[in-house]
């Protein structure tokens, strides 16, 4: 394996040698859109804004993703590039690198929405975007080759099976009772907490999340497809408003790293937000009468 880590600080050298103050800002704004800010922003946008059933499929299976990313970096626990060679470093992170995050959660997010971009855009996009963001934690010298080709195999690999075996997944949880479906979900938590306790974070939005859309598939008829761009412009803004006073709220109250109860009111917290995004923020539009009502079904 040292030899192939080796091999992987040659190649991130030769990437280097093109490097310039101008191309190296570049590849920081672009390696942003492999960040979790950019899918904390733009999930609740599919979600509040153009289809709220794919909008709770989709972030469900990238919060699959991501889960098995973190838990893999534990178990490989395979340094960076810049633990062998600073010289390669033009960035830091605080976790291992193998399999890369952006990688992975890029090539989730680009190959679940590729069947809703027009033919061929939608595959175009699944396959350069990811390819580009993992280019760029290369050039960055943060991540080695063969992280990102682990991460964009493993990314696409839970796009392929979201696309594949979503409808009946979908089907099949639907025909369960509502507590079932939470059982279920507070299940697959407490194996993800259980998996890894290092980082509750993604347990938690995932228990949070889906729960909210098991209340909101039961319970309400929120149509994200609803209302004219002004409505979904306040929609998001609502929302986003929400989702920030939860995270920056909980977190003034919360243990700091390495406190009694931290992973606790982590997962709190970030459970607060999914359940917010699912059900607390489509409740809010339309109480505030920002989206309309699904047709009653049968």
């Amino acid at each position: 394996m040292e030899g192939v880590l080796e091999w992987g600080v040659e190649v991130i050298r030769a990437i280097q040698t093109v490097a310039s103050p101008g191309l190296t800002a570049v590849m920081r704004a672009l390696t942003l859109m492999g960040s979790e800010y950019f899918y904390l922003i733009f999930l609740p946008i599919l979600f509040w804004c153009v289809d709220e059933r794919y909008g709770a499929r989709f972030g469900l299976v990238f919060l699959l993703s991501s889960f098995v990313n973190g838990w893999l970096k534990v178990v490989f626990a395979q340094p960076r590039p810049y633990h062998l060679d600073p010289s390669v470093g033009m960035g830091s992170e605080s976790s291992y690198g193998l399999p890369s995050g952006h990688s992975q959660g890029s090539a989730t997010f680009w190959g679940l929405l590729a069947p809703r971009i027009r033919r061929p855009w939608g595959l175009v996009l699944a396959v350069f975007m990811p390819i580009l963001i993992g280019f760029t934690r290369l050039y960055l010298g943060v991540h080695f080759p063969t992280d990102v080709f682990l991460g964009l195999a493993l990314g696409w690999a839970f796009a392929i099976a979201g696309i594949v075996l979503g409808d009946r997944a979908a089907r099949l949880l639907a025909s369960w009772n509502v507590r079932v479906r939470i059982l279920l979900a507070a299940a697959a938590a407490l194996a993800m907490n259980a998996l890894h306790m290092e980082d509750t974070s993604v347990s938690g939005i995932f228990f949070g999340t889906a729960v909210g859309a098991c209340f909101l598939f039961d319970r309400l008829r929120f149509d994200a497809s609803s209302g004219g761009f002004g409505q979904k412009a306040l929609r998001l803004a609502v929302g986003l408003a929400g989702v920030a006073a939860i995270y920056f709220g909980v977190k003034l109250v919360a243990p700091g790293s390495g406190e009694p109860l931290y992973a606790l009111f982590r997962f709190v917290r970030y459970a607060l937000v999914g359940a917010w995004v699912s059900y607390g923020a489509p409740w809010a539009f339309m109480r505030l009468k920002l989206a309309g009502a699904r047709p009653a079904e049968g």
